[in-house]
């Protein structure tokens, strides 16, 4: 079971003017073949399929509590697409041109069926495809293509940081940059001890440092490429086992937090009627929401009457 916070994992500008060119370079980070959505599925089903648990239980914790942050990674991309597509709807009446915005946009099934919203697919709008999903059943090659992925999802991102400067994108990868970075030496630390092969030695791939990205440098700074968090009240608290010892940036020991990162507030983007969205009548809300308070004071009345 999964318990849902209300909260963005990142904090996110809202930028004054929209810019679906972004918006569509950042949907590869959200539904490409290294995407946020690959790494949630792949450790999910992975989780899912896991066999021995009682046995290797360190190894079922990891890859089950990391697939629960990648939620929350495919919640604050998936926002930061919405964010960049905001304002990009002209104020004009329905028999006007309000999306012609989406003539010249990149990703024009952002505009059409989803109202300005985020694709569950890539950056030229193929769709996510559950043959990303690789899980073997074997637990080394689950975490080498884990680690392998990972390692694909860093390269992708620097590539999306170098297309643009926009900064709702690279708040994005600036996070992501820290956060795969921690994923990726879990999968490599857990490999180390299951082959003795010291793979923390292979990162950072490619050979190129956070610190060279300015965006990573507040999350360093707060420790959070040494943090892996227990996304659970009571469950996956072997973490440990694997997730310890000094960071491979030699800065500080590795911590498990249990429970999630505090969160930010989820940006409440305002109502496009120009694309029916949500559509509602406020005077027709109004007036369904007071006929349910009477009936539900009536129904109180003769419950107390009854008594």
């Amino acid at each position: 079971m999964y318990l849902r916070i209300d909260k963005l994992q990142v904090e996110l500008p809202v930028p004054e003017e929209p810019d679906p060119k972004a918006a569509a370079v950042l949907q590869e980070l959200l539904g490409g073949r290294f995407g946020e959505m690959s790494t949630l599925m792949n450790y999910t089903y992975q989780s899912f399929n896991f066999r021995g648990r009682k046995k290797l239980r360190p190894y079922y914790d990891l890859i089950a509590n990391i697939a629960t942050e990648e939620l929350a990674h495919i919640e604050y991309v998936a926002t930061g697409i919405s964010i960049l597509l905001n304002g990009a709807a002209k104020k004009e009446p329905p028999s006007g041109t309000p999306l012609a915005t989406g003539l010249e946009a990149p990703n024009k099934y952002q505009f059409l069926p989803l109202g300005l919203g985020s694709v569950v697919g890539n950056s030229m709008g193929a769709f996510w495809s559950g043959e990303y999903v690789f899980a073997s059943g074997n637990l080394v090659l689950d975490l080498l293509h884990n680690f392998f992925l990972e390692c694909g999802a860093r390269l992708l991102k620097i590539r999306v940081y170098q297309m643009t400067e926009n900064p709702v994108v690279r708040t994005i990868v600036g996070y992501g940059l820290v956060r795969g970075g921690v994923h990726a030496t879990a999968y490599a630390k857990a490999l180390e001890t299951l082959t003795g092969v010291e793979m923390t030695k292979l990162l950072p791939i490619p050979r190129i440092d956070n610190s060279k990205f300015p965006e990573t440098i507040p999350y360093e700074k707060q420790g959070l490429h040494r943090i892996l968090y227990r996304f659970s009240p009571n469950d996956y608290k072997e973490l440990a086992q694997i997730w310890r010892g000094m960071a491979p940036t030699g800065d500080g020991e590795l911590t498990v937090v249990d429970g999630p990162p505090e969160g930010f507030p989820i940006p409440d983007l305002p109502e496009i009627p120009e694309t029916y969205a949500p559509e509602f009548d406020p005077e027709e809300l109004a007036n369904r929401a007071r006929k349910f308070s009477e009936e539900f004071e009536k129904a109180q009345r003769n419950i107390q009457s009854k008594k």
